[in-house]
């Protein structure tokens, strides 16, 4: 079974906390722990709760959310911050920055913007649960916000793109070595080249797949394409 993460929000707004914990009921993955409106709410709560991810406010009522992040940083250091706030000043979006906040959202919010921040969050942290080494393209996607679609649960592959087929190419070309040609690749699973092209193109989108142009000893080059070894 899954774990949940657990979400503490810090909204001194208590409307505007509801929306947060609604949305958060949308997402699969999530849990709401708690709710805090002031700072000295919020600090009970994180001491108790150790939140795996806190949403915060800049304007509380007693002490600004930029203040607090010294606090959780220092009471649960394995706490992830995303800023959901109005602030958009200069001074206060360089702490967050330097602060390692995951994720900086300026209200008002949409429920599609908070679903990708959430969600792409989510997929970093699986990539860091792990053990030992870490692949060169999952460090980047730690500092990249784009949710890849092959691990977005509601991503929809565009027309002419079966699932079980696209995974068929992926296992039928993982392990040639020096890649396949779109022609090729029609042939070996008995489909046309231009169907090949379009699921092979389609990985390359995906960056699953690369491309190369090989240059023979006659003839024009051959674009060649290789699956990313994980």
């Amino acid at each position: 079974m899954t774990t949940l993460i657990e979400v503490l929000i810090i909204e001194d707004d208590l409307r505007i906390a509801d929306i947060h914990q609604r949305f958060i009921e949308k997402i699969e993955g999530f849990t709401v722990v708690g709710s805090a409106h002031t700072g000295d709410e919020a600090k009970d709560w994180i001491s108790a709760l150790l939140p795996d991810l806190v949403l915060l406010d800049v304007y509380l009522p007693d002490v600004l959310g930029t203040e607090l992040m010294d606090f959780i940083h220092k009471n649960s250091p394995e706490t992830d911050i995303i800023f959901i706030t109005a602030a958009a000043e200069i001074e206060v979006v360089k702490k967050a920055f330097r602060h390692g906040v995951i994720d900086y959202i300026l209200k008002p919010l949409t429920f599609d913007r908070f679903k990708e921040s959430l969600l792409s969050y989510k997929v970093k942290r699986e990539t860091l649960s792990g053990e030992g080494l870490i692949q060169e393209d999952s460090i980047k996607s730690l500092w990249n916000k784009t949710l890849p679609a092959s691990s977005n649960p509601d991503f929809i592959p565009p027309k002419g793109i079966d699932p079980m087929t696209k995974e068929k190419v992926v296992s039928h070309i993982k392990n040639i070595e020096g890649g396949i040609t779109a022609e090729a690749l029609g042939l070996e699973i008995g489909v046309s080249r231009s169907t090949a092209r379009r699921y092979l193109e389609y990985l390359v989108s995906e960056k699953r797949a690369f491309t190369e142009l090989l240059y023979g000893s006659v003839g024009r080059p051959e674009r060649r394409y290789f699956i990313k070894k994980r």
